[in-house]
């Protein structure tokens, strides 16, 4: 080789392309595993959460959780002890709980816009059908993940 034709053969280039191919097949696995983690996390801190705030509003309500028809809007919103949200204009010495929640948790498992949403069912059932983030027992209090790998946490 004289001193003109300084640059990289087509093997080196490919014995690099491989070895950097080779190191991102090790390392991105472990960032997706890393995600999966913070994941988990943030539901278990939202189950957590919405878990307990849940045991106050009924402490706080004459032993009755959220209604179906109004769940979110009862933990988001200022209530009185029967549960009915303050106005946009009321006095807020008359609607003395809450909130109890500053938003409402998004279940990072589900995708979509039901994602932060509850389904609320009456009666002995267990576990969700899997259409929205969260599932709300009203019989039971039971609250928990709507996803089918989370659901029993």
């Amino acid at each position: 080789m004289n001193g003109k034709n300084k640059g990289f053969t087509l093997v080196e280039i490919l014995i690099v392309v491989i070895i950097l191919g080779i190191l991102a097949a090790i390392v991105i696995p472990q960032f997706t595993e890393a995600s999966n983690d913070a994941r988990e996390s943030a539901l278990a801190s939202d189950l957590q959460t919405s878990r307990s705030q849940l045991e106050l509003y009924k402490v706080q309500h004459l032993d009755t959780y959220p209604t179906a028809a109004k769940f979110v809007i009862q933990l988001l919103n200022r209530t009185n002890q029967d549960g009915i949200e303050m106005p946009a204009d009321g006095d807020a010495s008359a609607y003395p709980y809450g909130p109890y929640l500053q938003n409402f948790p998004t279940n990072p498992f589900v995708t979509g816009a039901t994602a932060n949403q509850v389904q609320v069912e009456a009666g002995s059932g267990g576990l969700g059908d899997g259409s929205h983030g969260w599932h709300f027992n009203s019989s039971s209090g039971r609250f928990a993940p709507d996803d089918a790998d989370h659901s029993t946490l």
